[in-house]
């Protein structure tokens, strides 16, 4: 184990005590209110990401933290924790188990170790850069399908409804795979990440809904873009993707970005 080994047991204690604090009031009808954004966010959003912050101030007092739920703190900090509490609130809220707790820490635009929590599964998946990806303690592997029309597609909202052009080209893709479903949200890439699904798409994501995800894709040997096709968790948007299809998934998603960037990890 390398030293970002430590960043990896972190982030996945994070995500368990946040995860198993939203899953206390999952099914009970929590307190919720709409945000400016449009968006819900409930009791157990806020109380989740307070118990994720205590746990981290006490441990790296000199790190930096950003959530979806709470204010910013230490930002000029070298090292931040990003934290979703439940990535898919939504999906909570309607008692539907695919909801997420989604913990990462990043040293400026790299994203060293990632957690994704399934509370209402009892799944968890981790990885750290060089340390692999790790699934219930397992070694998780993207699949090694290689033929698009054999490829199983998954999306948070397949109406992609900011970008005629954009809503378009993932037609094309969708009528290209074996099968697409809408399994989205931060389940989506577990599935890339565990080999049961090769391709998931998301039209916007959030910083905290990216960063814990792309160690978690490229350390399973997959590849985690934005849809420029560059290896970023901050892009605004996302496509992850198996090896086998880095290329062309996006060459149809984004025919001019540069896919010359797109790389698999370890």
């Amino acid at each position: 184990m390398t030293g970002l080994g430590i960043y990896m047991d972190a982030v996945a204690e994070v995500a368990r005590i946040a995860g198993d604090i939203a899953r206390s009031y999952y099914g009970n009808n929590p307190d919720t209110r709409m945000k400016e954004d449009g968006s819900p966010v409930s009791v157990a959003d806020i109380r989740a990401e307070q118990a994720a912050r205590e746990w981290i101030e006490l441990r790296f007092p000199d790190d930096g933290m950003i959530g979806e739920e709470l204010p910013p703190v230490r930002s000029g900090a070298s090292r931040r924790w990003i934290l979703d509490p439940i990535d898919g609130t939504y999906t909570f809220l309607q008692t539907v188990p695919l909801w997420g707790t989604l913990v990462a820490v990043a040293e400026g635009e790299s994203v060293i170790a990632g957690a994704a929590y399934f509370p209402a599964l009892d799944e968890i998946v981790v990885a750290a850069r060089g340390e692999g990806c790790w699934w219930n303690g397992s070694r998780a592997r993207v699949s090694t399908v290689a033929d698009i029309a054999d490829a199983r597609l998954v999306t948070t909202d397949a109406r992609f409804m900011r970008d005629a052009a954009r809503r378009e080209r993932w037609m094309r893709l969708q009528d290209g795979v074996r099968t697409m479903r809408t399994w989205g949200d931060c389940y989506g890439y577990l599935l890339v990440a565990t080999g049961r699904a090769e391709i998931m798409v998301d039209d916007v994501i959030a910083d905290w809904d990216g960063a814990a995800l792309m160690p978690v894709i490229t350390e399973a040997g997959g590849a985690f873009t934005d849809w420029q096709g560059r290896p970023t968790a901050f892009g605004g948007d996302a496509i992850a993707t198996n090896a086998e299809l880095a290329t062309i998934v996006r060459e149809i998603l984004a025919p001019s970005s540069v896919t010359a960037s797109v790389g698999a990890g370890s």
